[in-house]
C-alpha cells in the first residue's frame, strides 16, 4: 500500500489520495496506477518527439552497414546503449556527404527519446543563424537555453558551409554551456584540423575543438555516397521496367 501511495503522489492523484483511507485498499487500484503511468508515459514521449524536430529518417535496420568502406559497427551500436550520456561525452560522426551520418544521429536521439530523454535535432546552419538573428541579449538566452537545456542536442552538416566570427562564439557558446554536463552529437565532413577552415579567423576555434573532443567518440565512416548508390538503383530500376515495356509493345505489335 506504501508503495502505491508513492506512486499516487508521483503522478499527482490529489484527488485519490485525500481519499486514501476508502481507496486505498480497492481491487482497482493496481490497474488504475498503472494505466495512469502507461498514458502519461505514452503522452511524454509523443511530446518529446515533435519537440526533438527529427523530421522522418529511416531506422537503423535499414542501414546498410557493408556499403561504406570504413565504419565501427561495434562502437556505434554500443553508443545505443546511451552509456555516453551517463558522463555527457560527446559523440562526432567524420565522413564525406552521404555515408549515412545524419541517419545514425537521428537513430541516436530517437533511442534517447526512447530511454526517456529530451533531444533536439538542428542543422548547423539553422542553429546558428536563428542564435544570430536575435535581437537583444535576453532573447539570444533564451534561445540559449533551449539549445543548452535539451539532454541531448544533434546538430547536423558542420563543415558544408562557412561562418563568420559570430557564429562561431555562439558555437562555441552552446558547447560551452552543454560541456560536461549534457551530451552533444554532432555530423560533420571536416576532419578537425580543417575547422579553421570553416570558421576562418574565429578565436574560439581551438578550445571549441578542444571541449568538442573532450571525452568524445570520434566515429569516422568513410565510403560512396548512399543516395548516390539509391539513385543508381532507381535508374537501373526504371530502365528495367522501360525494357518490358518497349518489349510487350513490340510483341503487340
Amino acid at each position: 500500500m506504501n508503495q502505491f501511495k508513492e506512486r499516487a503522489k508521483a503522478l499527482g492523484l490529489h484527488g485519490l489520495l485525500a481519499h486514501w483511507d476508502e481507496w486505498g485498499a480497492a481491487s482497482w487500484l493496481e490497474r488504475l496506477l498503472e494505466a495512469e503511468e502507461a498514458e502519461r508515459g505514452r503522452r511524454s514521449f509523443e511530446r518529446r518527439v515533435a519537440e526533438a524536430r527529427l523530421g522522418h529518417f529511416k531506422s537503423l535496420a535499414d542501414f546498410d552497414w557493408q556499403w561504406p568502406s570504413r565504419i565501427d559497427r561495434a562502437l556505434i551500436e554500443e553508443l545505443f546503449n546511451l552509456s555516453f550520456l551517463e558522463d555527457a561525452s560527446n559523440v562526432v560522426l567524420v565522413g564525406p556527404n552521404g555515408v549515412g551520418k545524419t541517419m545514425l544521429a537521428q537513430n541516436l536521439a530517437y533511442q534517447a527519446l526512447l530511454g526517456g530523454h529530451t533531444a533536439l535535432f538542428t542543422s548547423a546552419s539553422a542553429m546558428l543563424n536563428e542564435l544570430a538573428a536575435q535581437d537583444g541579449s535576453y532573447a539570444l538566452n533564451r534561445l540559449l537555453k533551449r539549445y543548452t537545456q535539451v539532454r541531448v542536442l544533434v546538430i547536423d552538416e558542420v563543415g558544408y558551409l562557412s561562418y563568420d566570427s559570430r557564429h562561431a562564439d555562439l558555437l562555441f557558446e552552446v558547447v560551452t554551456r552543454r560541456y560536461q554536463q549534457r551530451s552533444t552529437i554532432l555530423t560533420t565532413n571536416r576532419p578537425f584540423s580543417e575547422w579553421n577552415e570553416v570558421f576562418p579567423n574565429a578565436a574560439c576555434v581551438v578550445t571549441l575543438v578542444d571541449r568538442l573532443m573532450h571525452r568524445a567518440e570520434i566515429v569516422h565512416v568513410e565510403g560512396q555516397s548512399f543516395r548516390l548508390k539509391e539513385a543508381q538503383e532507381r535508374s537501373a530500376e526504371r530502365e528495367s521496367r522501360r525494357k518490358v515495356q518497349r518489349k510487350k509493345r513490340g510483341d503487340a505489335a
